[in-house]
């Protein structure tokens, strides 16, 4: 894949050049560890870093062009200079076109929401194979292509990674792409050149207010998504939206896409009624246009109904059948990290998941509740570097509903630990009375602790994690993995 440097800087509204525009771009990328003879190098300026400091390393590596902001102070022979107000977003209209916008040839499914995302992408995902489509995943585990597994780095890729891993995609004769979509990357324009033919709403409860600053900002950002989908009744363009989440009815209005519409509790497209949830798995009818049918399946939790309900109106209007998707959903095994039980034998039950919001952190404990026959421990932190607010009210949540609340680190990321705790006690402290309750900032002493207090009956809910396997402290990154560590600790005592 190459283009020459003319074809590249004729995207962009004004800049000036130094050097031949002759030559030819064999690659595009923002990381100087990544130069190849050839490349394109942009020097982004960030919050910690300046690509400008970079500009030797990549000229040394073989750069054929640098796009910058301010030229540079060193001698760069036989390398041209591309000088724009914003490399930023330089890089946006160039990277799309430089990998031949592949989203275009894809069918592109994008899942945003505070919660549910992985989830609901997932299930899309084992819907769409079994119609024989060939399809891709990107998300917070991981990406797939086909059945390839790829860590993923974050829940939407840079503007060049996702359009290089989309190239791919397409290059490997995969058809459709079902990813999650976060808010950064909408307002960040990660997603720079990507039409997506539809566009699906999970919920929207507040997070990332460190980012937006206020909540209406957060739902504009989602709200981005949405409205991008143009109306196309040949190429099946529509979006989802959870008709119970405040938000979608302002979302859906300023839509010119169809909208289905998906409820657990009122009338909707997409329906579920006669919920019962079990430890391990639950059922309900499930009313899609009229149609009835019933669903039985191996995850629980009132939040999965949403998610199921969400990925049933994909599937039927990708024209799968009822039946088909009953069979199928009936062998979903769920996804790591998201209520996922750790078995070793013992007489109470533990379950590992992600939620670290507050609306998160509310619903699986209100669905560990329901299976709770004895005492319900939580263990829970709050992320560093994050959104403060939230801190006090998921501190509120956890002592008004767990009967042993276990406050303890989760990434402190370059945050002291005991102030993150701090901020997180206060919405403990005015609600928490004569119950039992403990903060441990080291986290797998906080794990082994209240494993040790678990009892016959009771249920152990660790959350925050979830899939993660390792923990951000002092802006370094430990291994560690909530599962492996209530595993071992459960394997080394005898029941």
């Amino acid at each position: 894949m190459s283009k020459t440097i003319a074809d590249l800087i004729a995207l962009l509204p004004e800049c000036t050049v130094v050097g031949e525009t002759d030559g030819v771009i064999t690659d595009v990328t923002a990381d100087s560890r990544e130069v190849a003879p050839g490349a394109m190098f942009f020097c982004l300026v960030g919050a910690k870093t300046d690509g400008h400091q970079y500009i030797a390393k990549a000229v040394e590596a073989g750069a054929r062009c640098i796009v910058v902001e301010k030229m540079p102070t060193i001698a760069v022979p036989g390398v041209t200079v591309v000088q724009v107000l914003d490399t930023r977003g330089a890089m946006q209209r160039m990277a799309p076109f430089f990998f031949d916008y592949p989203a275009r040839r894809l069918r592109m499914i994008g899942v945003t929401g505070t919660n549910g995302k992985t989830t609901t992408t997932h299930m899309i995902r084992q819907l769409l194979l079994a119609q024989g489509k060939r399809v891709g995943l990107l998300g917070t585990i991981h990406t797939l292509l086909d059945e390839e597994v790829r860590t993923a780095v974050n829940t939407t890729p840079d503007v060049i990674d996702l359009q290089r891993l989309l190239a791919e995609m397409a290059a490997r004769g995969i058809t459709h792409v079902v990813m999650e979509v976060s808010s950064h990357a909408i307002s960040l324009e990660r997603i720079a050149g990507c039409e997506y033919d539809v566009a699906v709403l999970t919920n929207i409860t507040q997070d990332h207010l460190d980012f937006h600053k206020t909540f209406e900002a957060y739902v504009a950002a989602k709200k981005q998504l949405f409205t991008g989908i143009a109306p196309d009744a040949r190429d099946n363009h529509y979006v989802v939206v959870n008709a119970d989440d405040p938000s979608s009815a302002g979302i859906a209005a300023d839509c010119t896409a169809p909208v289905i519409r998906y409820s657990r509790s009122g009338a909707a497209d997409v329906t579920a009624a006669n919920i019962r949830l079990g430890a391990k798995d639950m059922s309900f009818d499930l009313t899609v246009a009229g149609e009835s049918i019933p669903l039985a399946l191996a995850i629980t939790g009132l939040f999965n109904v949403e998610n199921v309900l969400a990925a049933v109106a994909v599937a039927q209007r990708e024209g799968m059948a009822l039946a088909d998707i009953q069979r199928v959903l009936a062998s979903f095994a769920g996804v790591p990290g998201r209520f996922e039980l750790v078995e070793a034998g013992q007489p109470f039950t533990v379950v590992v998941d992600y939620a670290h919001t507050p609306d998160g952190l509310l619903n699986v404990i209100q669905t560990a509740r329901a299976i709770t026959k004895g005492r319900l421990l939580v263990v829970f932190g709050c992320g560093g570097d994050r959104d403060k607010t939230k801190r006090p009210i998921m501190g509120k949540i956890a002592a008004e509903l767990a009967d042993i609340p276990v406050l303890t680190s989760d990434n402190p990321r370059t945050e002291d630990p005991e102030q993150i705790l701090d901020d997180v006690a206060a919405g403990v402290l005015p609600v928490i009375g004569e119950k039992k309750w403990l903060r441990l900032p080291d986290r797998k002493a906080a794990i082994e602790q209240a494993l040790s207090l678990a009892q016959a009956g009771d249920v152990v809910l660790i959350a925050g994690k979830g899939h993660e396997t390792y923990q951000l402290i002092g802006g370094k990154t430990y291994p560690f993995d909530d599962r492996l560590v209530a595993r071992t600790y459960l394997e080394g005592r005898a029941w």
